[in-house]
């Protein structure tokens, strides 16, 4: 059985840039490109919240594409983002 290794890196490391790669093509093979996240808004607002809020990164064009088209808009830094220039927080109200 081969060894787990954990490693510390940014968005610039050739193995995590692969990973992700592998994984947005596992992602659009589940759900073959089609976004259904409505029913995450849904559930949600069932549940009381009133705003979604998440952190990706400037140099995710993917995600932040993604996101922005759901109607997530750029806000302050929040948590332990604030401090990372490199961090990019969305909110949406809901």
């Amino acid at each position: 059985m081969s060894e787990i290794i954990f490693l510390r890196c940014d968005g610039n490391n050739k193995d995590f840039i692969e990973n992700c790669r592998l994984l947005d093509e596992d992602l659009d093979l589940r759900v073959g490109k089609i976004i259904k996240r409505d029913k995450y808004a849904e559930w949600a607002k069932e549940l009381g919240y009133k705003k979604m809020i998440l952190e990706t990164g400037e140099l995710l064009a993917e995600s932040c594409h993604v996101y922005s088209k759901l109607g997530f808009k750029q806000i302050p830094n929040y948590g332990a983002y604030v401090d990372m220039p490199e961090s990019l927080c969305m909110g949406k109200e809901l």
